[in-house]
C-alpha cells in the first residue's frame, strides 16, 4: 500500500496503516465442533472428539499422520527395523520437554507403551499394542521395541491418538489437565462450552503460528449455522448442517472444504443378541437399507456409499455394495426363512452426531417397512460409550468409525458388535504379518469380502467432512486421515 501525502496527512496515513497492520496480525482462533470430549485422555477412551482437540496439538506419538495420511516421524526422528521385522529401534528427538518442563525421554516411551498394553489397560485400542513383546530403554534418547512377530502395520499403529506418549507423573490428572509435548499447551476447560489452548513457547519442533486456540462445542445444527454466519467462530470443523453449505460457498467471507474421512458410517448390529445373532436376519436388515436415501436425507448428498468396512479412497478398496443392495422384498423373504415372518422388535440407540440422529429416523422407517420395529433412544456421547461401546447393551446403533484402516476390529470378538469368526481372525493375522504389498492387498480384499458376506453390520456410507472457515485462514486440513483438528500449521493471511 502506497501513500503520497504531506504534513499531518502523512502522519494520519501512517497511523491508519499501523492500525490496519495490527488488525491483520491475528494470532487467535476460535474453532467450533459438534461433540465435546468426555475427558481429555486419548489413551483411555474411544471418543474421537478427544483426538479432534488434542491430537498433534497437545499430545504426540513416536510417529504421526500427515494431512495426506502418510506416516511421518513424530517424537522419533528416525528408526531402524531388524531383518526379521520384529525389532524397532527408535531414535528420539533431543530437547523435547513436556509442558510441565520435564524432559521427555525413552523412559516415558517405555511407560506409555507398557501402560497401553498392560492387563488392566483402559486403552480403547489395546489391540494396537498386543503384539509388543518388550520395550527396552537403550539410552535416554533410544528405545527398542520388540514384537512377538513381524507386523507391517506397527509404525502406522504408533501414529494413532491412542499411542501418544505421556509422562507417569501426569497420569493422575490427565483426564482434566492433559500434559503433552505438542506445539500447544492445555490452558482451560469450561465443560459444556469450550477448551482453550495456548502456544507452547518451548516447543521442540517448528513453533505454532497461533498464540491462542479456543475449541467451542455447538451440538445443534441450527446453532452451528448461526454461529458461523455471525462470525462468532472462525471455523467449524465437521460442520453438522450440510444443507447450509451452498449458502457459505456463495459468501466470499468463507471457504468451504469438503474432504474425505476414514469414517465408515455403519448400522452396527449386536452379533450376539438374538435374533441379530442369525446371519439371515442381519442379511435381511442389510437389504432393507436404501443407502442413497440416507445419504440424501441425512447428509444432503454428502457421502459415498460403502458395502464393507473400508475407505473407498484406499487403493485396496473393493466395491461390495451389490452384496447388500436395496431389496425389501428379499429382506421379507429372508426374515421368513429365519423364522420371523412378522418381524421383531429391537433397540436403536443413537449418539449425538447429525448423521446418526437424522439417519436413525430414516433407517427406522426403512426397517418398519419389512416388519422390524425399533425403539429409538437418543444418547449423549458418554452414555453411548458406556451403554453401547462398553456395555454392549443395544440391538442396533449408528456410528462412524473414524479410526484409520481399522478393519482389524472385526478380529476382536469382544469388540462392541461381538463378531466372533475364527476364519476372519486367522485372515487378519496373515494380513499383519504379510510384508509383500501385492499379497497383502489380496488379503485385504478377502477380508472386506468376508465381513460383507457375513453381513456383520449394515454398511452405509463413508462420512464426508465439511469445514466452513473464514476465507483468510490457511493450513486447515481438508481430509481426515485420522480424527484430528491439527492446528500446528494454521495461520491467518496478512
Amino acid at each position: 500500500m502506497r501513500f503520497k501525502m504531506i504534513g499531518s496527512g502523512l502522519v494520519s496515513a501512517l497511523a491508519l496503516a499501523a492500525s490496519i497492520g495490527i488488525a491483520e496480525a491475528k494470532s487467535d482462533i476460535v474453532v467450533a465442533m459438534q461433540l465435546e470430549p468426555p475427558h481429555l485422555d486419548p489413551t483411555s477412551a474411544a471418543a474421537g472428539a478427544i483426538d479432534s482437540v488434542l491430537y498433534s496439538n497437545v499430545f504426540e506419538g513416536l510417529t504421526r499422520f500427515g494431512p495426506d495420511g502418510t506416516v511421518n516421524p513424530g517424537l522419533a526422528e528416525s528408526w531402524m527395523i531388524s531383518e526379521d521385522g520384529k525389532t524397532y529401534t527408535f531414535k528420539l528427538n533431543s530437547g523435547v520437554k513436556f509442558h510441565d518442563g520435564t524432559d521427555m525421554t525413552a523412559e516415558d516411551v517405555k511407560f506409555s507403551l507398557d501402560r497401553a498394553r498392560a492387563d488392566d489397560s483402559a486403552n480403547a485400542q489395546k489391540a494396537l499394542f498386543a503384539g509388543i513383546d518388550s520395550v527396552e530403554v537403550v539410552d535416554p534418547l533410544t528405545v527398542k521395541v520388540t514384537l512377538t512377530e513381524a507386523n507391517s502395520n506397527f509404525l502406522f499403529n504408533m501414529a494413532w491418538g491412542d499411542a501418544v506418549i505421556v509422562a507417569p507423573e501426569t497420569i493422575a490428572d490427565i483426564k482434566t489437565n492433559p500434559v503433552g509435548t505438542g506445539a500447544f499447551k492445555f490452558s482451560d476447560w469450561v465443560q459444556g462450552d469450550k477448551i482453550e489452548l495456548e502456544r507452547n513457547p518451548d516447543y521442540w519442533g517448528a513453533p505454532a503460528q497461533l498464540d491462542n486456540v479456543t475449541f467451542k462445542f455447538i451440538s445443534d445444527p441450527t446453532a452451528a449455522f448461526a454461529s458461523v454466519m455471525a462470525e462468532d467462530v472462525n471455523a467449524f470443523v465437521g460442520f453438522p448442517a450440510p444443507e447450509n453449505l451452498p449458502q457459505f460457498e456463495a459468501d466470499p467471507r468463507f471457504q468451504v472444504l469438503v474432504g474425505s474421512t476414514e469414517g465408515e458410517t455403519i448400522l452396527a448390529m449386536n452379533n450376539k443378541l438374538p435374533p441379530l445373532d442369525n446371519p439371515k436376519v442381519r442379511e435381511a436388515i442389510s437389504h432393507a437399507i436404501n443407502r442413497q436415501a440416507i445419504i440424501d436425507g441425512a447428509m444432503f448428498g454428502y457421502g459415498t456409499p460403502i458395502g464393507t468396512h473400508f475407505a473407498p479412497h484406499n487403493p485396496d478398496y473393493v466395491d461390495l455394495t451389490g452384496m447388500s443392495q436395496y431389496d425389501p422384498e428379499l429382506s421379507k423373504k429372508l426374515l421368513e426363512e429365519a423364522g420371523f415372518p412378522d418381524g421383531f422388535e429391537t433397540t436403536l440407540k443413537l449418539p449425538p452426531p447429525s448423521y446418526a440422529r437424522r439417519g436413525g429416523e430414516i433407517i427406522a422407517s426403512q426397517l418398519r417397512a419389512i416388519g422390524i420395529e425399533t425403539e429409538i433412544t437418543s444418547l449423549e456421547w458418554a452414555q453411548w460409550l458406556e451403554q453401547v461401546f462398553k456395555g454392549k447393551d443395544y440391538g442396533l446403533t449408528i456410528v462412524s468409525h473414524t479410526e484409520p484402516m481399522d478393519i482389524g476390529i472385526y478380529a476382536r470378538p469382544d469388540y462392541y458388535f461381538q463378531y466372533d469368526n475364527p476364519e476372519f481372525q486367522a485372515l487378519f493375522a496373515d494380513i499383519t504379518s504379510e510384508n509383500d504389498p501385492e499379497k497383502r492387498s489380496a488379503l485385504l480384499k478377502q477380508a472386506q469380502e468376508k465381513i460383507a458376506a457375513d453381513h456383520v453390520n449394515g454398511y452405509l456410507f463413508q462420512l464426508a467432512f465439511p469445514t466452513v472457515a473464514d476465507a483468510r485462514i490457511k493450513g486447515l486440513w481438508k481430509n481426515q486421515p485420522t480424527q484430528a483438528t491439527d492446528l500446528t500449521g494454521v495461520s491467518w493471511e496478512n
